[in-house]
């Protein structure tokens, strides 16, 4: 049984993840006008979905 003080080891960071991915679309974003974001979005978003 492992105990709290003892390292243990991450395979996956999902906080460092996630923020790498929101600066990448707040830098997307920076200049965009309202439709231009809404476009942006369409398009990113469709990217996630699973068929």
């Amino acid at each position: 049984m492992k105990t709290k003080n003892e390292e243990q080891t991450k395979e996956f960071d999902t906080v460092k993840t996630f923020r790498k991915i929101k600066d990448q679309i707040s830098k997307d974003l920076k200049d965009l006008s309202f439709d231009e974001i809404k476009e942006y979005l369409k398009k990113e978003s469709s990217k996630l979905q699973v068929k």
